[in-house]
């Protein structure tokens, strides 16, 4: 090895790795300290019940009559009946030592016979003054667990004292007995808890593919950031179709803020298609729906976890071109008819010129250019917003071309006064389109147009000649995604009226449907605040 290189030592790079010697790490720490916290009381435990023991052999010596009595009439001596008997106890009970002493604290019975006839080494004045006493202490045989109690006579006073040891080596060896039986158990519990965080950690590692955990950072980092700046709204449900992610693009697209996070999409969003299509109520692909003013598509991919991830694309603008487009086409198409029709005019003026008939040539250029400029003029008397008056001339000229006959009734009137006319001119233009398309094939195909104004409400009433709407379908008309013709080349249907009643009730009105006398279907809107106050002009009194 070069002396440049340098050994590196540390945690290694994947989760699976670094959970896995932490688990170790955690179970051998608690194995450890649960085997210590076992073992610090065990000994205490050992020590109590052996001078229990002591305690109670004591006990049971002095509670014999004939042992007070001997003491009393007999003197100390090796082969003296107070030393036979304890002899005898402590064979039967295996203790150390049975010694037995009168009030003076000299011995009457001691393992070691010499030692009869001598003073204890250890004070036996609480034993001689009544107590019963526990302790552990070292004496003539060496450290013991010993218990003391008074000798009593048969008249109840005390003539001496009892005092049992047990050979505290042997509470040793029982401790010390016990630990390799305490380290097998911690051993089998340590082998347990390795084989669980193994299996924990091999399901982590599945779970995380194996990556390391500045990997995991960098991954969350980067779908933050694409989250956050594609132009696509993404909003993420879990199984109890609760939101928990909501992207930059589809809180300004659902008109939500942050703090909807955690909650039910139904409370989020409210009652409505867009609620029913984000939570897999209506299924299929590139699903329509309007939200605000925004038509929006949307699809939803259900996840492994029993959550969703929904995706929304605004098509607002396109659906406006192609409603655009659908006009143009209808204007060109109006225009082509106008151009025949012109040539035809030109050639029954040529005509009536080459027949030197300069009258009858006047006569009919007057009324043909009087025709076109009478239903412009009525229009922008009775509609004095140019957007809407230009928008009726225009359905009038394409209308004539579908052979549908469409009119402004004679009790329309509108002042320039609207708050929101390209509200007001979408509204219009999609009741129109649908009651023209409703109109044609039938009999006096016709479309009537009314306005009118109502303080500073506008009220609006469509009516076609068509087959008219069944009663159980006039408000599914206006559910988004739901139409009865066929979808055009440039998107989907079914939203023409949602848009119209949507921007009624934006405005704090109504959109409804029903039948037209006489046959057909009528659409009435009333839109409560469509116009300004009018201004008040103050007139000079004369002088």
């Amino acid at each position: 090895m070069s002396p440049g290189r340098r050994v590196r030592i540390g945690l290694p790079r994947r989760v699976f790795s670094q959970v896995l010697l932490m688990q170790l790490a955690i179970a051998a720490g608690v194995a450890v300290l649960a085997t210590g916290l076992f073992l610090a009381p065990l000994s205490d435990q050992l020590d109590d019940q052996a001078m229990r023991r002591a305690l109670a052999i004591a006990q049971t010596t002095a509670a014999q009559p004939q042992v007070a009595e001997d003491l009393r009439s007999t003197r100390p001596a090796a082969d003296g009946p107070v030393q036979t008997e304890a002899e005898k106890i402590k064979r039967a009970t295996g203790a150390e030592y049975v010694v037995i002493m009168d009030k003076r604290g000299v011995r009457w019975s001691h393992t070691n016979p010499a030692e009869i006839g001598q003073v204890v080494s250890t004070d036996p004045s609480d034993a001689l003054a009544g107590q019963d006493v526990m302790e552990i202490d070292n004496g003539t045989l060496g450290r013991s667990a010993r218990g003391k109690v008074p000798l009593r006579g048969a008249d109840g006073e005390i003539v001496g004292a009892v005092s049992v040891g047990i050979e505290y080596d042997s509470v040793r060896d029982r401790l010390i007995h016990a630990i390799p039986g305490l380290f097998a158990y911690a051993g089998g519990a340590l082998a347990v808890g390795a084989l669980a965080a193994y299996l924990i950690s091999r399901r982590v590692q599945r779970q995380t593919r194996d990556l390391a955990f500045s990997d995991i950072s960098a991954l969350l980092a980067e779908r933050e950031a694409m989250l956050h700046g594609i132009r696509e709204g993404v909003v993420a449900l879990d199984r109890g179709g609760r939101i928990r992610l909501l992207n930059d693009e589809a809180q300004r697209l659902l008109t939500l803020g942050p703090e909807v996070i955690g909650k039910p999409l139904d409370e989020a969003l409210g009652a409505g298609r867009t609620t029913d299509v984000l939570a897999g109520r209506v299924t299929g692909t590139d699903l329509l729906t309007v939200r605000g003013q925004r038509v929006l598509v949307a699809n939803r991919m259900p996840t492994d976890d029993g959550g969703a991830v929904a995706t929304l694309r605004d098509r607002t603008e396109l659906e406006r071109l192609g409603r655009e487009l659908d006009s143009t086409r209808g204007l060109i198409d109006a225009l082509r008819a106008k151009d025949h029709e012109h040539a035809n005019h030109l050639h029954t003026l040529l005509g009536l010129l080459e027949l030197e008939m300069y009258d009858d040539a006047v006569d009919f250029v007057g009324e043909t250019v009087g025709a076109h400029r009478a239903t412009a003029e009525q229009l922008t008397e009775k509609l004095h917003d140019p957007l809407l008056a230009a928008l009726l001339v225009g359905k009038v000229a394409v209308a004539a071309e579908r052979g549908v006959s469409l009119r402004v009734s004679d009790d329309t009137l509108l002042p320039d006064r609207l708050i929101d006319p390209q509200g007001l001119v979408t509204i219009v233009g999609n009741l129109v389109d649908n009651a023209l398309d409703a109109a044609v094939g039938s009999s006096h195909a016709r479309v009537e147009v009314a306005l009118r104004a109502e303080g500073r409400g506008v009220t609006l009433r469509v009516r076609d000649s068509g087959s008219g709407i069944a009663p159980e379908q006039r408000e599914l008309i206006f559910t988004e995604g739901w139409s009865t013709k066929e979808p055009p080349a440039h998107g989907k249907r079914g939203l023409g009226l949602a848009l119209v009643r949507r921007l009624a009730e934006r405005q704090g009105g109504s959109a409804l449907a029903s039948g037209a006398p006489g046959g057909g279907a009528e659409f009435t809107v009333v839109l409560p605040e469509a116009l300004t106050e009018p201004q008040l002009v103050d007139v000079e009194e004369p002088r």
